[in-house]
C-alpha cells in the first residue's frame, strides 16, 4: 500500500481504536462544573485565564442554529456566572470542533477584571469573521466588528485569536476568496469557449495536484485596535489546507506567531509557521516546522496549537501520521526561537489509541506548560492532558484523564493563578461544556 493510500485510509477511519493500555490518573469528579444553555446542545469550547479570572466561550445549538456564549469565573474556575450571548444576530454561528469561537483576555489599567475578547465564524449571505469585546468582565459585549473586507467572495473560517499588550485583537483565518475568483474566471472563460476547453482554470491544478489547487485558499490576518478601529486585512500565505484549525500567539515586543497546516507538493500536509514583528508589519515567508511525510488527498480536519513563553521561545504541538504501510496517528512537539529553525520533533506519549487528535497547549506566567488532546482507547473516548517540561530533551508528566464517562472531545486548557483549568464538550445529543480544575502532579 502506498503512503498516500495508507494515510488516506487512516483519515477515513480516524475513529478506529487500538487496545494498548496505559496507566491513567483521574481528576476528582467533585471538581466538575457544567456550562449549559437550556434546551441547547453545548460544544466547541475555548478557554483563557488571567490571574484568577477564567473565561470560557462555546457554541450552543438548537434546530441547527448556533449562538456564541461566554461564562466567566473569578475564582480560577471553581464557579462560573450565567452564560452571556455574544453574537447579536441570532443563530449565525458557524461552529465546529476545529471551528470553535475563540476567547482571549486583556488586563486593563484601573479595572479589577480583564476585557474579554471573542472571535467567531458567522454565516449569512456570506461567511464572516467577527470580533466582539466586553469591557466589564464578560457581562455585556460591544457590537461585533467584521474583519474581512465588505463583500469578500468565497468561504472563510477556522480563525484564531490573540490580544497584545495594547489591547489590539489580532485574528487569522483561512479564506477561499482566491478559489471564488478562480471559479468566476472559469465561468467567464467557459461562456465563450468550446466545450473541450470550457471550465479550465490555468494553474488551478488537477484533483491529484493538491498543492496547486490549494493556491486558491489563503491565510489572512486582520486586527482591531482600541477603541474599535479595524486594521485592513492582508494575506499571510497562500496554499493552505482548508479545514484545519489555525493558531496565533503574541510573542516578545508585540510580535505575532501564526501556524497552520500547509499543502506542499505531493499532497504533503505539514505544519507551517510565520512571524510578524507586530501590528501593521508583514509576516515572514512560511517556514516548515517538520517534514512529516503525511500525504493525503483531503483535509485532516486537525490543526496545530502554539504558545510563546516569556523568553520568546515558541512551543508548538500538532497531529500527524507516521508508520508508512502501517500508519498511526501521533502528536508531536517542537520549539523555535526565530521561526526558521526548529528543534527535532518529539512525540508526545499518549494513551495508545490509533489517532490521538485535536491537541491544545497552554502556558502560565511562571512558564508552566500543559498539552491536552482526545483519543479513543478500547472503545472509550478520552480527553486527556499532561505537563510538558521543555529542554534539550523534553520530558512529559503523568497522563491525566479529564473525564470519566460520556464521549468527551476537543479539550482546551488554560493556566490560572493557582492551577490548571480544562474544558471540553461532553458529547452526544445533550452535550454540555464541562470545566474542571486539574491537579497536576
Amino acid at each position: 500500500m502506498t503512503t498516500t493510500r495508507a494515510t488516506s485510509v487512516l483519515f477515513l477511519l480516524c475513529g478506529a481504536l487500538a487496545m494498548t493500555a496505559m496507566l491513567v490518573a483521574d481528576t476528582t469528579p467533585a471538581d466538575l462544573v457544567l456550562l449549559d444553555v437550556p434546551e441547547r446542545s453545548d460544544a466547541t469550547p475555548s478557554i483563557a485565564a488571567h490571574g484568577r479570572f477564567v473565561a470560557v466561550a462555546w457554541g450552543a445549538t438548537a434546530d441547527g442554529k448556533a449562538d456564541v456564549y461566554v461564562a466567566t469565573s473569578r475564582d480560577s474556575g471553581r464557579t462560573f456566572g450565567h452564560p452571556v450571548r455574544v453574537n447579536h444576530v441570532r443563530g449565525e454561528g458557524r461552529l465546529g470542533g476545529e471551528l470553535p469561537p475563540r476567547v482571549a483576555l486583556h488586563a486593563t489599567t484601573g479595572s479589577t477584571v480583564p476585557s474579554v475578547v471573542v472571535l467567531w465564524n458567522a454565516r449569512g449571505d456570506a461567511t464572516e469573521i467577527k470580533v466582539a469585546r466586553s469591557r466589564d468582565g464578560g457581562q455585556t459585549f460591544d457590537a461585533p466588528v467584521p474583519l474581512q473586507a465588505a463583500g469578500a467572495a468565497g468561504d472563510r473560517g477556522w480563525p484564531a485569536l490573540a490580544v497584545d499588550d495594547h489591547g489590539t485583537a489580532h485574528a487569522i483565518w483561512l479564506d477561499h476568496r482566491g478559489l471564488a475568483a478562480q471559479r468566476a474566471a472559469s465561468s467567464a472563460h467557459g461562456a465563450g469557449a468550446s466545450k473541450k476547453g470550457a471550465g479550465h482554470v490555468h494553474g488551478a491544478g488537477t484533483p491529484s495536484d493538491g498543492a496547486a489547487m490549494a493556491q486558491g485558499s489563503a491565510l489572512y490576518h486582520a486586527a482591531v485596535r482600541l477603541p474599535g478601529t479595524v486594521e485592513p486585512e492582508r494575506t499571510v500565505a497562500a496554499g493552505v489546507c482548508y479545514c484545519c484549525k489555525t493558531a496565533l500567539a503574541v510573542g516578545r515586543n508585540g510580535s505575532l506567531v501564526a501556524a497552520w497546516r500547509h499543502v506542499y507538493p505531493g499532497d504533503l500536509r505539514d505544519i507551517a509557521l510565520a512571524i510578524s514583528p507586530g501590528t501593521g508589519q508583514p509576516f515572514s515567508q512560511p517556514s516548515r516546522v517538520s517534514e512529516d511525510g503525511w500525504a493525503i488527498q483531503g483535509c485532516p480536519d486537525d490543526g496545530p496549537a502554539l504558545v510563546v513563553d516569556g523568553g520568546g521561545t515558541t512551543h508548538i504541538v500538532w497531529p500527524t501520521v507516521v508508520g508508512g504501510n502501517e500508519p498511526e496517528g501521533a502528536l508531536f512537539y517542537s520549539t523555535t526561537t526565530d521561526g526558521k529553525r526548529f528543534s527535532l520533533r518529539v512525540r508526545i506519549p499518549t494513551l495508545g489509541g490509533q489517532k490521538p487528535t485535536h491537541p491544545q497547549i497552554a502556558i502560565g506566567p511562571s512558564g508552566r506548560l500543559v498539552v491536552a488532546w482526545d483519543e479513543s482507547v478500547g472503545g472509550t473516548r478520552i480527553a486527556a492532558m499532561r505537563e510538558v517540561h521543555p529542554g534539550t530533551t523534553p520530558r512529559f508528566g503523568e497522563v491525566l484523564r479529564l473525564a470519566n464517562d460520556g464521549a468527551p472531545n476537543h479539550p482546551v486548557v488554560a493556566v490560572a493563578e493557582d492551577g490548571v483549568v480544562a474544558a471540553w464538550a461532553t458529547g452526544g445529543e445533550t452535550s454540555r461544556v464541562a470545566v474542571r480544575r486539574v491537579a497536576v502532579p
